[in-house]
């Protein structure tokens, strides 16, 4: 394993810039499917392989690529390509079984290893490495592990998911802050190295595509933009992918967990001796376990599957999920491809007795309110509590019924502020310190209704006081009429014309201050029509 030493990618000040990635290490095995169906015997190994799932190539071995097929082809154009490529149905399923004696034996070097996807674990390098003596010590414990197993495979140690997973590419090992710099040069569809599964894949895909047509080409152009100029294009996806082009985890840190683990369990009477019995079991469980997190609002980012033998020994295997609001049918699927490798025994450690309980835990759950440590320390208790109380609120009502303000950039109250779920990361959609030209000036209103109150405001003469076509008022303010309630303007202020996406056909707009005796209003007109904005308090 070579070290690499990059320069930092210039970030822009602020909070973002100090926030600091997890220290991952990935072993990756290349080409780990047509590896799977090789070693079920459908496939010698000199041959060109390819694996298809009905629409496409979605993995090709080395010998074929030598001869110019690639992932993605149509089969036609694949054996136009290579006419003696043995062409094999995909099978996650298969994937699974063939790399539990891989996981098995690196449990063997650290406990807490996950399983990203067939052919790829990752797991935390911090205390493995202490407990190894150095990062390149842990790096070849995992390659030596794996190749005990009969594969060869590649580690990676940076910060942060995408980076460790370029990293394992070309076995190397990133320096501690400098994942930014690693990639930065590096082209945007680096990104679908991060999907676990094939939706996701695709979703990661077409986001590239997009990427790509507006000019942004590389990891680095993508990681000077602002959040706030990403998430209103590009959606939660494009800030994941913003977060991972910087080098940082694809969802911010949370420093405590506001909700506890989703466990559901059952027990098998009789036990278990064969898969179909396991799995048919596993599918009521995983249908339960997706009924609790839909009756909670949340969702999750690891999946635990245990099962307990007969004699009292356990298996387990951790999941880690990209989506997180994973359907019963995927959530079956895990689990029952998990079940196939410990009960086929191809991983050299089948149960010792019948499986007599199951059992699946939904870990680090979401949304979970993003807390950070206050200016003297940690958030206080009664923090925590509001937050878990906002959680439990949400999972009654709905997730889009609790909502935080985020300040953003805008020119009426109602603009400047952004109301986002509970949980969701708090972004603005536009920058607050760009330039708003009829911005309206501070102090601003302390009340916003909900929905604009209608007015009617008069003049001296009672006549309707009017907005131009210019934003200009014909008449001056004297009287104002809210709710059925008339009351004299004792000053006003403005107006500020505003004339918003007027390529869209949009009219002119303008902002008056009023006081009327104890109350002071802001007041927009279009028109003859008028509409309370917002109250001073």
């Amino acid at each position: 394993m070579s070290a690499v030493v990059s320069t930092p990618l210039p970030q822009e000040p602020g909070p973002e810039s100090s926030e600091l990635a997890t220290r991952l290490a990935v072993l990756w095995v290349p080409d780990w499917p047509v590896a799977a169906a090789v070693a079920e015997g459908l496939a010698q190994a000199h041959e060109p392989v390819a694996l298809h799932d009905g629409r496409g190539l979605v993995a090709v071995s080395a010998r074929a690529r030598a001869e110019g097929v690639r992932r993605g082809m149509r089969r036609r154009a694949a054996q136009g390509m290579c006419p003696e490529l043995v062409l094999l149905p995909a099978d996650e399923g298969r994937d699974v079984r063939a790399f539990e004696p891989v996981m098995q034996a690196l449990e063997e070097v650290v406990p807490s290893s996950s399983l990203l996807r067939p052919g790829v674990a990752v797991l935390s390098a911090q205390g493995p490495s202490r407990f190894l003596g150095s990062e390149e010590a842990l790096a070849e414990a995992l390659v030596g592990a794996a190749a005990a197993a009969g594969v060869e495979a590649q580690v990676g140690i940076a910060d942060g998911m995408l980076t460790a997973m370029l990293a394992a590419r070309s076995s190397e090992r990133v320096p501690h802050r400098e994942a930014a710099g690693y990639h930065a040069v590096r082209v945007v569809r680096d990104l679908v190295h991060v999907a676990t599964t094939r939706d996701s894949r695709a979703r990661m895909m077409d986001l590239v595509d997009l990427f790509r047509r507006l000019g942004l080409g590389t990891l680095g152009e993508l990681a000077r933009l602002r959040a706030s100029q990403v998430g209103p294009r590009f959606g939660a996806l494009g800030l994941q992918a913003h977060r991972l082009a910087r080098g940082l985890d694809a969802q911010p840190p949370r420093v405590r967990r506001a909700e506890p683990d989703v466990v559901v369990q059952a027990d098998l009477d009789p036990p278990a001796h064969r898969i179909d019995a396991a799995a048919f079991a596993a599918r009521r469980l995983a249908e339960e376990l997706q009924t609790v997190m839909l009756r909670r609002g949340v969702v999750c980012a690891r999946l635990r599957v245990q099962a307990r033998t007969e004699d009292g020994g356990a298996l387990e295997r951790t999941w880690r999920l990209d989506g997180g609001a994973l359907t019963a049918v995927e959530l079956t699927d895990r689990v029952r491809w998990q079940l196939e490798g410990w009960l086929s025994g191809r991983s050299g450690q089948r149960p010792s007795a019948p499986v007599v309980a199951l059992e699946l835990a939904a870990e680090e759950v979401s949304p979970a309110a993003v807390a950070s440590d206050g200016l003297w320390g940690r958030v206080g208790r009664g923090q925590a509590q509001a937050g878990r109380a906002a959680l439990r609120v949400q999972g009654l009502i709905g997730a889009d019924a609790v909502l935080s303000p985020v300040l953003q950039g805008g020119r009426s109250p109602r603009d400047r502020v952004r109301l986002v779920a509970w949980g969701d990361e708090p972004v603005a959609l536009r920058d607050p310190k760009a330039p708003w030209p009829g911005q309206i000036p501070s102090p601003l209103p302390a009340t916003v209704p909900t929905a604009p109150l209608p007015a009617t405001v008069l003049d001296d003469d009672g006549s309707p006081v009017t907005v131009g076509d210019r934003g200009v008022l014909h008449g001056m303010p004297a009287r104002v009429e809210v709710n059925r309630r008339s009351r004299e303007v004792t000053g006003w202020a403005g107006p500020w014309p505003v004339h918003e996406r007027w390529w869209a056909g949009g009219r002119p707009r303008t902002y008056v201050q009023v006081v009327c005796g104890d109350a002071a209003l802001l007041l927009a007109g279009e028109g003859e029509s008028w509409w309370v904005e917002g109250m001073y308090d």
